[in-house]
């Protein structure tokens, strides 16, 4: 069974950056369709970015110039690197990933994966 561990998240003042890590246990995951998603105190899970297998971005607008998602095939490891961090930024973490790159970022749009990480805290503080 495919496995996807984040890491990297923290707690941070505004202003502040963090990096976060997805590894990937089969490179068949971590090459294809992979999406990091949030999930903000007291609302639902939300994709923030996404990366195909032709090495496309997708971002959503809360994120867009902030945010960026980066892949290192040698390592099946995907990253999230965030920057200018806010308070409305504070979430549960996760990535997402599936072997089948057809319609990714429209699947990243709906969270319809079934291959998730446990996710990683980012906490945000003013």
């Amino acid at each position: 069974q495919v496995q996807l561990v984040e890491s990297g998240g923290g707690s941070v003042q505004s202003g502040g950056s963090l990096r976060l890590s997805c590894a990937a246990s089969a490179a068949t995951y971590s090459r294809n369709c992979v999406g990091w998603f949030r999930q903000r105190p007291g609302k639902e899970r939300e994709g923030v970015a996404g990366i195909d297998d032709d090495g496309d971005t997708y971002y959503d607008e809360s994120v867009k110039g902030r945010f960026t998602i980066a892949r290192n095939n040698a390592d099946n490891m995907i990253y999230l690197h965030m920057s200018n961090l806010n308070p409305e930024d504070t979430a549960m973490y996760y990535c997402a990933a599936d072997p089948d790159p057809e319609r990714c970022f429209a699947r990243i749009f709906r969270g319809d994966f079934d291959t998730w990480g446990q996710g990683t805290q980012v906490t945000v503080s003013s």
